[in-house]
């Protein structure tokens, strides 16, 4: 971007202080793509005795059907032993399992090696999770073929990811995980209000990934400030799809040409007629911009697909899925090809971006916005509701 370099940023870990690792389950079975398929699963878990049980599990030096976990927070699962009284299951929450790919987990701390309960705390319908998702390669081509730096969602990621930074610190959008100061230093600085909301729109339009992690270029121009976040609002209510269903222009907008087969094999992209093709079916027009659309490394269409298409292992827990392809899943697929093109459509205003009168780290550490507090750096207590340690005991925090 011209008028700052990467070097010259603040880095993403600056200014939004408090991070959480990444969700890591440890198992596969515990999330699918359709609610029902997890209850199933539970239901089969539950059937099985003994070793029986604990080879569906899948053990690992974390978690086996013998540990005893708490509750996760706002959650009802059980807390005693898997091996011994597993209850009813959970009922299964959505997440975004991968990048742009929104599915179901069954919320239960017996079955994910590390859960971050700390995430679930501030979970709620106000919150927006920040994901760490690029990697530095070099050059704008690279940052392009590398896909968004970040990525944003409303629901908890249980990705694999970067880290994890919830832009507020507290249920209910309060106490926003931001270098105290930081908004102050802005409203100074470009001449209006500047919300929290307004720094998350800035941040997810410029972020650029570097070897030391996300770096967010600052302006103190009110007009080069405006266009930022206007593409940046854009970016999340892409991202986040908690509104309104994003829609193509007439013409443009995805259809299903040649109905899906009952069990699709891999997906194939015919470049030339701008279709999906799932042996017979055909779903079009996939303009390019979506298909080469990429995060984390990974193609996401084709990921999306995969995740629905390939095969699992017979006899594990995994392989109990819908045994047709659910008409829901066309409906999510035809909208997340919708909202991959509209990204792909922001990326020249997104590169138009400018950053002129730069705010430079030796500015924020000059106004006292940096170092952030080393307690800005920590989960806030919260503790709202009552949580079930191991075994049925209270958990005090």
């Amino acid at each position: 971007m011209p008028g700052v370099t990467h070097d010259d940023a603040p880095l993403l870990a600056d200014l939004m202080p408090w991070s959480v690792a990444p969700p890591r389950l440890g198992r596969g079975w515990p999330a699918a793509p359709d609610a029902a398929s997890l209850r199933a699963r539970w239901d089969a878990l539950v059937r099985a005795g003994g070793p029986d049980r604990e080879v569906l599990f899948q053990p690992t030096r974390s978690r086996t059907a013998h540990t005893a976990v708490g509750q996760l927070p706002g959650r009802s699962g059980g807390t005693q032993r898997l091996s011994r009284a597993p209850g009813p299951c959970p009922e299964p929450v959505r997440v975004l399992h991968a990048p742009f790919d929104e599915q179901w987990l069954i919320p239960d701390q017996r079955l994910i090696d590390a859960a971050r309960p700390e995430l679930w705390r501030v979970a709620d319908e106000r919150q927006v999770f920040v994901v760490e998702a690029g990697t530095a390669r070099g050059g704008a081509a690279a940052q392009d073929a590398a896909g968004p730096a970040l990525l944003a969602t409303s629901l908890l990621p249980v990705l694999r990811a970067g880290r994890v930074r919830p832009l507020y610190r507290r249920p209910g959008a309060a106490e926003p995980n931001l270098a105290p100061g930081l908004t102050d230093l802005l409203t100074a600085r470009l001449g209006h209000d500047t919300s929290p909301a307004e720094v998350l729109a800035w941040t997810i339009a410029v972020a650029r990934a570097t070897g030391a992690g996300p770096a967010v270029p600052l302006t103190g121009d009110a007009d080069a400030w405006r266009q930022g976040v206007a593409v940046g609002r854009r970016m999340l209510w892409l991202m986040r799809r908690d509104g309104e269903r994003p829609r193509l222009p007439g013409g443009r907008r995805p259809y299903v040409r040649a109905p899906l087969p009952s069990r699709p094999p891999t997906v194939h992209y015919d470049r030339a007629e701008e279709a999906l093709l799932f042996g017979e079916g055909r779903i079009s027009p996939v303009p390019p911009g979506a298909w080469d659309f990429e995060a984390c490394g990974v193609r996401v269409l084709e990921q999306w697909c995969a995740a629905r298409t390939e095969p699992a292992e017979p006899g594990t827990l995994s392989a109990i899925r819908p045994a047709t392809w659910p008409q829901a899943w066309t409906s999510e697929l035809l909208e997340l090809i919708t909202v991959l093109a509209l990204l792909a459509e922001l990326r020249p205003r997104q590169a138009a971006l400018t950053v002129p009168d730069p705010i430079a780290p030796a500015e924020l550490r000059a106004a006292g916005v940096l170092p952030a507090p080393p307690s800005a750096h920590r989960p806030a207590s919260v503790l709202d509701t009552r949580e079930e340690g191991p075994e049925g005991q209270l958990a005090l925090l």
